[in-house]
């Protein structure tokens, strides 16, 4: 540990206050990245195993059956797919905003990696501009007795900004990416369970007299 302290107290010193600041935010990254990853985990996301397993029983025609499996649920979506238990078949606009309500909770924090995958660079190359500018300077003060060692110093130092800014950037671009796709998949989850709910094909088999196993087939007059 202390050894890479120290690799980040030498590097800060050569780069300045730019990589002290990317420093920072990479720790504050660091720690939003953790903390989604938690949050991910204790919601649930991605695991909607009993979940499924109620909306395709209720899907059948099976209440009792749905509701059972849902019980076992640990998904975050369960409260969606229960109050669409209860649900007129109009009220899909009001569970998709209860399901998006859920979502914004798990996207809080996601803006600030977007943040930071965008700017992070951009911070890198403007301490790579103050750098180049530092160093001509010091080229200029030489005069006629210039050392190339002096410039060619001043330019790395310079681009160390640009470096640490791609790779506070590029790891950060790549979870958030991961975070998005999961997202994305628990959307589509979430729609396809209150669609399903809502227009099941087993009231539809009902509707043209051949009723869910177990169940007698309506009467016609």
């Amino acid at each position: 540990m202390s050894a890479i302290l120290d690799s980040f107290s030498q590097i800060a010193a050569l780069g300045g206050p730019v990589v002290v600041l990317l420093l920072v935010v990479s720790v504050v990254t660091l720690a939003v990245i953790l903390y989604k990853l938690w949050q991910f985990s204790s919601s649930g996301v991605g695991r909607h195993k009993a979940l499924s397993e109620a909306v395709a029983a209720w899907d059948a025609g099976d209440r009792a059956a749905a509701r059972a499996a849902l019980a076992r649920s640990t998904s975050y979506l369960a409260p969606v797919v229960e109050m669409a238990f209860d649900a007129e078949p109009g009220a899909t606009k009001r569970l998709e905003a209860e399901a998006e309500t859920r979502f914004a909770r798990l996207e809080r924090g996601m803006r600030f990696l977007d943040s930071v995958a965008q700017l992070a660079p951009l911070l890198g190359l403007f301490g790579t501009v103050l750098g180049m500018i530092a160093a001509f300077q010091a080229l200029q003060d030489a005069g006629s007795q210039v050392d190339p060692s002096v410039l060619a110093g001043g330019i790395w130092v310079a681009l160390l900004t640009t470096a640490v800014g791609l790779v506070v950037a590029m790891p950060t671009a790549l979870v958030l990416s991961w975070f998005e796709s999961r997202m994305d998949a628990e959307r589509v989850t979430a729609e396809r369970a209150i669609h399903t709910i809502l227009a099941p094909l087993g009231a539809a088999d009902t509707r043209r007299g051949t009723a869910p196993e177990g169940m007698p087939a309506p009467a016609h007059g």
